[in-house]
Formats: structure tokens, sequence, C-alpha cells
């Protein structure tokens, strides 16, 4: 194995992965969380095995509880809720990184590309929770409506990279939109409603914390260090108001400056580059990475350090912590007569596939937006059908929404059966609707002709075919 740096020009993993067409910042998000999606599984189909084991060690484990002290003050935490409360920040802090550059400098600016997948987002948080409500709309169980609204993007992605580059690129784009869209309600959700025993002193302390990370956005901080800082205070302080503890990690992401930086660091780079070149010194060279730090964001910075730490190593221990479920015969009894577990079925396919696709659809046909070249009205309802797997903030919603262990249970298995039938249906649907039924798109009732290949095709001319998709 070659331990060489990756050469300009030379195609890195995203582009091996068939996500040619999309901005560096897209590609390497997606290949992080299509690789996710394989940790994650692993995980899923560990914690489903340990929790079947003879005995109790699964709860036994995670039930052991931890402590934190620091003068009167304490943090009393189970490591179940060591992952979901702390480490899950994180995860949050990363969806708000991705929502604030996306809004900022990315697809999300364009109101054109974003109208429709938002507007699908929103058809596909709300039918859900509405079919979830039918089935239990009374009783402690009728809290859990907001578990099958949003759509796990890790998954999502990973399914789609089953499809390598028959699933057209933009199509990438618009469930990631939809996905980003989609995050912004859930959290919205948890923050509104999944709130309780709120403690006004700590939710002053959390606001001022708040104005703290803007006027270090509004002063042009760029150095990561204070962002963090503060970040961890407005966690402890979050934590304490009786808000649940992840949005300060959404807020964080949100936050952080993901503007383009101004191009005189770039010229202080070649300043420092070219002294270091000259005569190489330790003050020389911590100037020099100070200056290749400055040419990036902070919030490309941040999200480069965080997301792989979240993708690879933070959800998968969500998994393992959340997604073991007896199977026992009694418990899937219950469970298929479970109005809970019906309704989240329910809720993830039907929910996500109507609601997604029809609120999109009337965007399209009302003008308001259009779809991205190369995609079909067959690509956008395989889609729809896949973005009915809800695994990470369905469980994570899940142990907020009950107090009763069967009421998670049930829901848990509900999450369970409704991703893995999501994820297959939406897998059938976009091979043949995508690829074979010639439904129009907004270019044409068969989408564009195939780029040209071989080797007498100049390649200017298919990089300017490619500008103009």
């Amino acid at each position: 194995m070659s331990n060489s740096l990756p050469l300009p020009g030379r195609p890195g993993p995203a582009s091996r992965i068939g996500l040619p067409y999309l901005s560096p910042a897209v590609r390497e998000f997606l290949t992080r969380e299509a690789g996710s999606a394989g940790v994650l599984l692993a995980a899923t189909v560990a914690a489903l095995v340990w929790a079947n084991l003879p005995g109790d060690s699964y709860e036994a484990f995670w039930t052991i509880t931890t402590d934190v002290r620091v003068g009167s003050w304490a943090l009393n935490l189970d490591l179940r809720h060591v992952v979901n409360d702390a480490a899950m920040s994180v995860f949050f802090a990363v969806v708000g990184l991705e929502i604030s550059r996306e809004i900022t400098i990315g697809e999300l600016r364009d109101r054109r590309t974003v109208i429709v997948p938002a507007l699908g987002a929103l058809g596909g948080l709300a039918l859900p929770a509405l079919i979830y409500m039918a089935f239990q709309h009374s009783g402690p169980a009728a809290a859990g409506w907001g578990i099958p609204m949003s759509t796990d993007t890790a998954f999502l992605v990973g399914v789609l990279a089953l499809f390598g580059p028959r699933c057209p690129d933009q199509l990438r784009l618009f469930l990631l939109t939809l996905a980003i869209v989609d995050d912004i309600g859930a959290i919205t959700v948890m923050a509104v409603f999944y709130s309780d025993g709120i403690s006004v002193d700590a939710l002053l302390v959390s606001a001022l914390l708040v104005a703290a990370l803007i006027g270090l956005r509004v002063a042009r901080v760029w150095r990561l260090t204070p962002y963090v800082l503060v970040g961890i205070a407005l966690w402890v302080a979050v934590h304490d108001s009786g808000v649940h503890p992840t949005l300060a990690g959404a807020l964080l992401g949100l936050i952080v400056p993901a503007a383009a930086v101004d191009p005189t660091h770039r010229q202080r780079l070649a300043y420092y580059g070219s002294a270091v070149i000259e005569a190489a010194t330790p003050e020389r060279v911590r100037l020099a990475n100070a200056a290749a730090r400055a040419t990036l964001s902070t919030n490309e910075r941040l999200q480069d350090a965080l997301h792989p730490v979240s993708a690879l190593v933070i959800l998968p221990l969500f998994g393992l912590a959340n997604a073991g479920v007896p199977l026992d015969w009694a418990t899937l009894k219950d469970a298929s007569t479970s109005s809970v577990t019906i309704g989240v079925v329910v809720a993830l396919v039907v929910g996500n596939a109507v609601g997604i696709s029809l609120t999109a659809g009337i965007a399209l046909r009302t003008g308001l937006g259009s779809l991205p070249g190369r995609v079909r009205y067959g690509h956008l309802i395989g889609g729809a059908v896949l973005a009915g797997i809800g695994f990470t903030i369905a469980l994570f919603i899940t142990d907020l929404a009950f107090d009763d262990e069967a009421l998670r249970q049930q829901a848990k298995i509900g999450v369970l059966t409704g991703s893995l039938l999501a994820a297959v249906l939406g897998s059938l649907l976009l091979r043949y609707l995508g690829e074979r039924l010639p439904l129009c798109s907004v270019d044409g009732p068969e989408g564009p002709p195939p780029l040209p290949s071989g080797p007498w095709i100049d390649p200017t001319l298919v990089a300017a075919r490619v500008r103009r998709e």
C-alpha cells in the first residue's frame, strides 16, 4: 500500500464511486455517509445478536452509570445516555455544519433547486406523523408521533451508493437536500416537543452562550478552539435547562461560519510557504501551518475533524446502544398486533413515499421548482420510498418519547421493520422506475442522451456538456 499523498488531478475515492459532477465538499460528505452506512448496519446486527443472547448482559452494560463532578455540579448518566446525550451532540453538530454550509455557499442557495426537495421534505415530515396519530391518537403511545418523521441520511446515501453510476449524481444531491431540510424539521420537533422540566436560569445561560458564538462569528474568528470551548459550555447549559442537550451541537454547527474565506489568507500562505522553502524553522513552519488552516472556512475545518468521528464511531455506537431489541416469540407476537409498531411501519413506508412524492409533485406541476437534469419522476418516486429509512433519529426520538420499555421495544421493532421495507422497496422501485420506465423528466421523455465516450472524444466538449447539465 502506498503512503504517498494523492496528486492533483488524480481521482479520489468519491469520484471512484460515481460522484464526478458534485462539488468536492458534497462528494466528501456523501462518501463518508456511504461508508458509515456499512459500519452502522454491522453495529445494528451486533446489537440485535447481543440483546438476544442468554442473560441480560446487553441492558446491564448500557445501564452502567457514570458520574462527573466539578464542585457542587454533578452529571449522572448511564452509558446509553452518554452516547445518546453527549456523543450524539457531535452527530448533530455535523448536521448543523452541513446545513450551514449548504445554505451559505452550497446547493441550498438556489431557490429552484431547493424548493422541490424542501417541499418534499415537509410532506415527508407531516404525513408520517399524521398516519401514526391515526393509529395511536391518545394515551402514552401517542407521544411517538415524531418517530417516523426523519430520514436516515447515512443509510439513504449508503443504499444509493449500491447503484453506482446508474444512479444520477443529481439524484444524490436532490435526496441530500431533502435529508438536510428533513433534519432541520426533526431538530425543531425535538427541541419544541420533546423537552420537559425547563429551567429558566439555565436557558438564559444557554442564550448568552449562543450570543457568544454569534459574536465569534461576527468578529470573524477563524480558529476552532474558541468555538469548541463555548460549544462545550453550551452543551452543559442546555443539558441543565431541560432541553435535550444534542440541540447544543446543532446550534454550534449552524453558527460556525461557512462563508468563503478572505483571499488575503491565501496570500499569507504563499508568503509563509516561500519562507519555509527558503529556510525551514519551527516558527516559520508554525506560521505556514496556521496560514494553511486559515485558507479553509471554520465550518470546513470543524466538519473535517468531526465528520469521520461521527460517521464511523458515534453513529455505530448509537446503533449498538439502541438497536438491541429482544426478538423472542412473545415480544414479536405483541409487536405484530401493536398499533405502535404497525403505525411506525406504515408511517415510515407509506407516509414518506406519499408525502414526499405528493408535495414534490405539486411543486413541479405548479412550476415552483424543477428536477435537476438527468433525474426522472421515477427516480423521485423511488427516492421518496427510500426516504422511509428512518433509523437514527427515529430510534433517538423513541428514547425521548416513551418511558415504558414495552412501548420502546414495539417502536424499535417498527423502526427496524419499516426501514428494512423502505430500503428494499425503494431499491426495487428506483431500479425499475428510474432505469426502465420512460417517465418524463425536465430534459424530455427519455432524459438527456448519454455522455459520449471513446478515445476520439474531445474532453473539453464533454466537460462543457456536463456544466450545461
